[in-house]
């Protein structure tokens, strides 16, 4: 008998995730990739000795990770290494101030304590209640495919939402607790690289400092793309099939019905397309207008995460003070943030992250040189070309530079610059988007672009466009999410790992 067939446009976290979850179920499925190697925003590339991840360079909620691979039988210490950071990472303020957060929860609450007295205390209960929010947010809300009201209509779900804070801003949430600007800013940081403004987000999302803070910060040796490698690898152990430089051109779709994709003019039939490529190109150019599932009006009010604007730096010397992880939050926090969500445009003192790998994997970078991945969070679809890339390079270096008291640019043997043209060019990110949607109150869950196409049977989408959000667990999460409801609307077979997830949800009290 014939086997049931599944394509997947798009190879990052959330394609990689579908692919190796369909595949698993029993379906022949084929991955196209329109780029010349696989993993999305988290390919990697190599120069002079240096190895760059080009995109994700945290590893946090390890859960998640494991999560998928426990699926297979497998844990991920199967595939790559996995080092706890500590400090985790550090932040660097004004006036030559810095905080290293410890990687335990023993040292950070004596950092929190030194800094505020009592906060300690009201650190144990913030994290308290963002366990709740973890257990109750990340094991059963983001697991579901929301692509109906239903969903939500759960007693205890609607019992435990009451916990959840989702209607209360994230900024006034961390005021209740914390007074200190430093530890303010520690906390609502994921925030502003990863969704919006803090006061127009959830407070549900101090969930991210519970896992971050709880569970550490880790890296796996070789770079991020060891996952992308090991995500392959579980997938080819379940016969998918890849094919890249395979942009598609077309969905077909014959009598309201996804029949298959076209790739340079030839056709390529399934019974069932998920596309985890960007929603927008999707939705907007690969398919007819009747067939969108949203106007373009839809789209532009869509509120979105950053864009980026990154250089990859090969340096001959290294570089003290610096550990993996660096925020430069130096200057005024709030008018980057605004400049970002409120008034779109450059910002005149921008805070900006480095990653340092080679502090602590010597496979980046050749002995004696530092590899760095310097990036700015930018608004989307502002106007990108070489001389604002100058400008804002010119800028960090020269902070950087200051604040490690040592000359960098003239030890640079190596120099990429990465930022909003490139986003467009390489995932057709809609506006250049790094991330995807801002998690703000009516872009969460069941307000996100939905799943499952109202217009197309047999089309379904994945990725950090749609549910559950941005971030690279998240993507894992949706193609987990996606191959499900997959597997059951279109194939008929059991949603086996969202049930697991609800039997944990009922072990929870409320």
């Amino acid at each position: 008998m014939k086997k049931s067939t599944a394509q997947i446009i798009g190879s990052g976290f959330a394609g990689l995730a579908t692919a190796a979850s369909l595949a698993q179920k029993g379906i022949d499925v084929t991955v196209f990739e329109k780029n010349q190697t696989i993993g999305g925003r988290a390919r990697q590339f190599h120069e002079q000795g240096f190895t760059f991840d080009m995109g994700p360079s945290w590893y946090w909620m390890p859960d998640v990770f494991e999560n998928f691979f426990n699926r297979f039988g497998k844990q991920a210490s199967d595939y790559y290494e996995l080092k706890k950071l500590d400090p985790g990472f550090t932040i660097f303020f004004e006036n030559d101030q810095r905080m290293d957060v410890p990687a335990e929860l023993s040292g950070i609450y004596e950092m929190f304590e030194n800094l505020e007295k009592g906060s300690a205390d009201k650190l144990k209960k913030f994290l308290k209640e963002g366990e709740y929010k973890y257990e109750v947010g990340v094991k059963d809300l983001v697991y579901r495919p929301n692509i109906s009201f239903t969903e939500i209509l759960d007693p205890r779900l609607a019992l435990a939402s009451l916990k959840l804070d989702v209607f209360k801003p994230f900024d006034k949430y961390v005021a209740k607790y914390f007074k200190h600007p430093f530890l303010r800013k520690l906390m609502e940081f994921p925030i502003l690289f990863l969704g919006a403004m803090p006061q127009d987000t959830p407070a549900l999302y101090s969930l991210m400092n519970y896992s971050a803070l709880t569970d550490g910060t880790w890296y796996p040796m070789g770079g991020m793309h060891e996952i992308v490698k090991a995500m392959e690898s579980v997938a080819l152990e379940q016969g998918v099939k890849f094919q890249t430089d395979a942009e598609v051109e077309k969905i077909i779709v014959e009598n309201k019905k996804a029949k298959g994709i076209q790739i340079k003019g030839e056709e390529f039939r399934a019974d069932v397309t998920i596309a985890s490529a960007d929603y927008h190109h999707v939705d907007q150019f690969l398919l007819e207008k009747e067939h969108q599932q949203y106007t373009p009006k839809y789209w532009d009010k869509r509120h979105l995460a950053p864009s980026s604007m990154i250089f990859y730096l090969g340096v001959n010397k290294t570089i003290p003070k610096l550990n993996h992880h660096n925020l430069f939050f130096d200057t005024d926090f709030d008018a980057h943030a605004k400049a970002i969500y409120k008034n779109p445009s450059y910002p005149d003192d921008p805070l900006f992250y480095v990653c340092c790998p080679s502090k602590t994997d010597d496979s980046v970078a050749p002995i004696g040189n530092e590899n760095l991945f310097i990036l700015i969070p930018i608004a989307v679809d502002l106007e990108d070309n070489e001389d604002l890339r100058q400008v804002y390079f010119d800028k960090v270096m020269t902070r950087l530079e200051k604040t490690t008291g040592t000359n960098i640019r003239e030890h640079i043997v190596y120099q990429k610059s990465y930022s909003v043209k490139d986003f467009k060019k390489d995932y057709h990110s809609f506006k250049g988007n790094a991330y995807g949607l801002a998690n703000t109150l009516f872009q969460t869950a069941i307000f996100k672009p939905k799943m499952k196409s109202k217009k197309v049977d047999n089309l379904y989408y994945a990725g950090q466009l749609t549910t559950p959000g941005p971030g690279v667990p998240p993507s894992l999460i949706s193609g987990m999410v996606a191959a499900d409801l997959v597997g059951q609307q279109v194939f008929d077979l059991k949603k086996d790992y969202v049930k697991n997830v609800q039997d944990d949800l009922n072990k929870i009290p409320i």
